[in-house]
């Protein structure tokens, strides 16, 4: 027989406890721009990591998670959870998005607070699109230490343009004239965590989408973190990359059907001592950036703890495509790694950042659009430093968020109608419901394009350059093309990808 003071004391806080079961979850979602596949510590990098780590140990990295292999088209894909090819982003984001519905308007929908801190890369401004508070970059990349004019006692800022648009909330700052302490990744989570102490007595859930520019280039970096990244590179790719690949396989995300792709960078002792010291400070620019960035989201958790509310926050982090082989080359005056020099990782260092895949940003092989992916929740999924293996993408985040946050996505936007998400929830798939993506996923950019469907994938890159066939499982690095032995299963893939295409060829 229940005890009569027990019974009243369970009716009493039943409802409190009816409360905390349907709260929703505070969102968390971390983009960082042009980070490979490696570079973080949790997927085999040297660089250090602890906040990022922190959040991989309470959650669940994924190793087959895919962007599209270049920023604009990703990001759009990652906001709408559509094809960019859908949204009108499929190869310019020189016009408004289409057809759908940003993670914005749909999270504000279900209750939320919308929070967007840094690079858009997009046409329109994200309060017009959802978002009730924006401080950012509206761009594709910047000066990491001074977007604008000159500042007093210092060299001219290495720029592609000076008048990068940047607005605060609704106010435009062209050219934007920034503080002598500005870095951008120190001032997106500024604004941030500004944000988080403005509304922390708001009952509503808040949605704070967090975007870096690091560690895209310029390479640029405060003094006290390259210090801490001196002489780590000494010993040149080909070391760094087979420690990585060896940290990887001990970190149980790549098994032993991983192989180390044919590298693609120079020879280190083929180089000057001139040229070694030039990548190694490249490196170790790059590095301190990716540190830098992670002692940011340290801030985040760290604010999170504070306010009571990390437990039941969900964070997201990725990356908008694989390391960059792109070189920019803008004159300077000054020392790589400051502001009035800009410098690029180059394709040398991105090989080893995509490690143990091949190529890099723009290409569709998996060197171009692999991602890291953390996921971790710690009152809502009840996992712990778990790998998935499940074949996902930027357009399964928004039905993710959707799931998490118990949106509903809508058959129409301010009168009209629009497409429903290409993608699909990944919590099946972290509940171990999913295995295996039933429907195939497609890529196209610029001279590269590739179609997965289960373990086969067919890809290529180059005007007219002839479809190589890899299976992923036995050959996750692409390898062994089979075009020649499968060729039926090339011909379906091949047909899948142009009906897709001409389906979102809108």
């Amino acid at each position: 027989m229940i005890n009569p003071i027990n019974l009243f004391l369970l009716l009493l806080f039943l409802p409190y406890q009816l409360r905390l079961a349907e709260e929703k979850p505070n969102i968390v979602l971390i983009l960082a721009d042009d980070l490979g596949w490696s570079d973080i510590g949790s997927y085999g990098s040297e660089v250090e990591t602890p906040n990022l780590d922190w959040l991989a140990e309470r959650g669940v990295r994924f190793t087959q998670m895919y962007n599209t292999s270049k920023c604009n088209p990703s990001r759009a894909a990652l906001i709408t959870g559509m094809y960019a090819q859908q949204v009108g982003y499929g190869a310019t984001y020189l016009q408004p998005l289409k057809n759908g519905i940003t993670v914005g308007e749909l999270l504000k929908s279900a209750g939320y607070i919308t929070l967007w801190a840094g690079k858009h890369h997009g046409f329109d401004h994200p309060m017009d699109r959802g978002f009730d508070r924006y401080y950012g970059l509206k761009e594709g990349a910047s000066n990491h230490f001074n977007p604008g004019p000159r500042r007093d006692n210092e060299p001219e800022p290495a720029q592609k343009r000076p008048d990068r648009p940047f607005y605060e909330d609704r106010k435009l700052m062209q050219p934007y004239t920034v503080p002598q302490d500005y870095y951008s990744t120190d001032y997106f989570t500024k604004y941030a965590l500004q944000w988080l102490d403005e509304y922390k007595e708001d009952k509503k859930p808040f949605f704070l989408y967090l975007s870096y520019t690091a560690p895209h280039d310029p390479l640029m970096a405060w003094p006290e973190d390259i210090k801490k990244y001196k002489g780590k590179y000494s010993e040149g790719y080909e070391a760094i990359r087979k420690k990585r690949f060896e940290k990887q396989k001990k970190l149980g995300i790549i098994d032993e059907s991983y192989s180390l792709s044919e590298p693609t960078y120079a020879p280190w002792e083929s180089l000057s001592d001139s040229v070694r010291k030039v990548e190694e400070l490249k490196m170790e620019v790059y590095a301190a950036m990716i540190d830098r960035m992670d002692q940011k989201i340290g801030e985040i958790i760290q604010k999170l703890r504070k306010q009571g509310k990390l437990d039941n926050t969900v964070f997201l982090f990725l990356s908008d495509n694989g390391a960059s082989a792109e070189v920019v080359t803008i004159p300077g005056n000054g020392e790589i790694g400051s502001v009035g020099q800009w410098t690029s990782l180059g394709p040398d260092w991105a090989n080893v950042g995509n490690t143990p895949h091949r190529f890099y940003k723009n290409y569709s092989f998996e060197g171009g659009i692999k991602t890291p992916l953390i996921i971790s929740w710690p009152k809502g999924l009840g996992h712990e430093n778990e790998v998935s293996a499940f074949p996902a993408h930027l357009i399964d985040i928004l039905p993710t968020l959707a799931e998490i946050a118990g949106a509903n996505y809508p058959t129409e936007y301010k009168g009209n109608p629009i497409f429903p998400a290409e993608g699909q929830s990944l919590l099946p798939a972290i509940r171990g419901e999913k295995s295996q993506r039933e429907e195939a996923i497609f890529w196209e950019w610029s001279v590269g394009k590739a179609v997965r469907k289960g373990d086969w994938k067919l890809v290529t890159h180059g005007e007219n350059a002839p479809w190589e066939l890899y299976n992923l499982k036995s050959d996750p690095t692409e390898i062994n093309n089979l075009i020649i032995l499968q060729p039926e299963i090339a011909k379906e893939l091949e047909i899948e990808f142009q009906n897709w295409k001409t389906r979102v060829s809108l």
